[in-house]
């Protein structure tokens, strides 16, 4: 007998909508006689149900189940008849998501005349609209030259404050699938009562949030960018809190006494951690007192720290020497806990690097991570909480040895930096599917380090060699488009993404250079280009061994609009509202170690 099969011409291609955390079916349309079972495919690769935790073809026509969904599993999955690959039909599963929202600040208190901001960061799919309440009636009948609302709600502006402005502001965010809404409250208050309001504030330590913690060969600067002044100088010197140890020990035969660190992160505004690498330690910052409390020895040379949030642990990777001959990686578990701590050695050996990807407003949880080996056309997937091997992800076929990631929510894209290799001018980009670990392929022909935007929704690729940025977007349906090609002539060191601060869900990106003086600017809205001239020279690559970003790009989170870069002996504070340079800060050597402190 004949297989006779058919589908639709209004069924070749089918696009299904559904919310996160809900479960789908997605049904193949194909039909006929004999039909032989179906083959699913996602993003061009066959599904394995056997691996997947979350995709089943249970039941009798050979659907796909999809059981709970994330934004992950957007994207395009294709179905044919086993032995029929010509016949197809495609799903397009587009996923919606619920806002989101922070507001900034919680509360704040203005003395009359001055101007005020409320701002309020909102993501969803579709993108949210954003309305405000004052005291709960709704505000907009109320706009005017002194209330305005910037960047599609995401800012509401006073621009002289009134003691009648006092009160709980609402903003509320909503999409078709949900709403989210939170109160910042203001506060119009007169200087005496204000003055007094404020030293009661700094007793209880309000004032030690929003800076900029700078690691240079001097110790320690607190920075405080608004008005560009240092509030604290921890010195060599000074003692560790527990140990009593100095921070930065003086060496045998070096004239001054001076420090040396590699990597530092931010553990939930509570703690700094940074590394030691010539001490082989990790030290620990209490924010709220400005102090180090606490230092842990780890293996020799620790170079790199990364805060997993989602388990709160610190992972630290210790070189062993100069030439990485014998690589560690380290979790000090509870890191939040900051007393008493101690470092658990990894099992794994022959670490070159590792990537964790970064949580957000909607991801707020991650489980796995990568592991790259040095030379080895590979990496390995591994479970955070029980720090296990899970498996090897293969990229021979490529021969491609992994150098950087980066990872979007939108479709669960891996993208993997190859090393540049004798026989490959460019260094090409492997994109890797989460949804079933396998290697899709190259991202087209686009080369360079990897920037995914803080929501998911861009990928800025820079090719540090060419000068040549690429500005790819995630569409709501899990499909990858080129946006910008935009030819450079800086050679990129570190690029990082400032929320617009005119348009709603948009950025700017800011770029240093490994060896020229300026930092570009880029609306990723537009692709418009500028330039911040003269910030002096970087950092020499011998200076700085631990990482090639030999001149960081440093930006102040959601709310902030500073940016800070360093020069061989000061540093650089940029106004990203205004995109202008706003001070520089001279007599801070090497401080390319740089973390961002929020709301403590």
């Amino acid at each position: 007998e004949v297989v006779q099969l058919s589908l639709p011409e209004d069924q070749k291609i089918s696009v299904t909508t559904i919310t996160v955390g809900l479960s789908t079916v997605l049904t193949c349309g194909i039909r006929g006689a004999l039909r032989p079972p179906i083959i699913w495919k996602r993003n061009g690769v066959i599904l394995n149900f056997l691996d997947l935790e979350d995709i089943n073809d249970f039941g009798e026509d050979d659907s796909l189940y999809i059981t709970k969904v994330t934004t992950i599993h957007m994207g395009n999955y294709t179905c044919h008849a086993y032995g029929y690959e010509e016949l197809y039909q495609t799903h397009i599963l587009q996923v919606n998501v619920p806002p989101v929202i922070r507001v900034y600040p919680e509360t704040q208190a203005q003395e009359p005349g001055v101007s005020a901001s409320l701002k309020c960061h909102a993501e969803g799919i579709p993108n949210p609209r954003i309305t405000w309440l004052k005291n709960g009636i709704d505000i907009m009948p109320k706009l005017s030259k002194q209330l305005t609302l910037l960047a599609n709600g995401s800012e509401l502006h006073i621009s002289s404050v009134r003691y009648e402005d006092t009160g709980a502001y609402t903003c509320i965010a909503k999409n078709e699938v949900g709403v989210d809404e939170d109160i910042s409250s203001l506060f119009i208050e007169d200087s005496a009562r204000k003055t007094l309001a404020n030293i009661l504030w700094r007793e209880e330590g309000l004032s030690v949030g929003n800076m900029f913690y700078v690691f240079s060969d001097d110790g320690i600067t607190v920075l405080q960018p608004n008005e560009c002044e240092i509030q604290r100088h921890i010195r060599p010197e000074e003692r560790i809190f527990t140990s009593y140890e100095e921070i930065c020990p003086r060496v045998e035969g070096e004239g001054t006494q001076s420090c040396l660190w590699a990597s530092a992160v931010n553990v939930r505004d509570k703690y700094i951690y940074v590394t030691q690498p010539k001490q082989n330690r990790v030290m620990i910052i209490d924010i709220q007192t400005q102090k180090a409390v606490q230092s842990l020895d780890v293996d020799p040379l620790p170079t790199k720290l990364h805060y997993d949030k989602s388990h709160d642990q610190v992972w630290v990777l210790s070189w062993g020497d100069m030439r990485k001959t014998s690589p560690t990686l380290q979790v000090i578990p509870e890191a939040s806990a900051g007393e008493d701590q101690h470092v658990i050695r990894t099992p794994f050996e022959g670490v070159d690097d590792f990537f964790i990807p970064p949580t957000n407003l909607i991801i707020n949880h991650v489980r796995f991570g990568f592991i790259f080996n040095k030379s080895k056309s590979a990496v390995h997937k591994i479970d955070l909480e029980t720090v296990t091997h899970i498996k090897t992800i293969n990229f021979k076929n490529y021969s491609c040895v992994p150098q950087t990631m980066a990872y979007t929510h939108l479709g669960g894209y891996f993208f993997v930096q190859c090393r540049r290799n004798r026989s490959v001018a460019a260094s090409m980009q492997l994109v890797i599917d989460s949804v079933t670990d396998a290697v899709i392929g190259p991202n087209s022909d686009v080369s360079g380090t990897p920037y995914i935007s803080p929501d998911g929704r861009y990928l800025v690729s820079a090719d540090e060699d060419t000068g040549r940025i690429k500005v790819q977007a995630l569409t709501v349906r899990g499909e990858i488009k080129l946006i910008y090609d935009l030819q450079t002539n800086i050679h990129v060191s570190d690029l990082t993404f400032q929320p617009s601060f005119t348009e709603g869900n948009q950025y700017y990106i800011y770029a240093t250079s490994h060896l020229q003086t300026d930092v570009l600017f880029v609306e990723l809205s537009t692709g418009k280009m500028n330039v911040l001239k003269n910030l002096k020279d970087p950092l020499t690559s011998k200076d700085w061994p631990w990482s090639s970003y030999n001149r960081i790009m440093k930006d102040s989170g959601l709310f902030g609009q500073y940016l800070i870069t360093p020069a061989k002996d000061s540093l650089f504070v940029i106004n990203g509202r205004q995109n202008t340079l706003r001070c520089e800060v001279s007599g801070i050597r090497r401080g390319n170690t740089v973390v961002w402190v929020g709301e403590v």
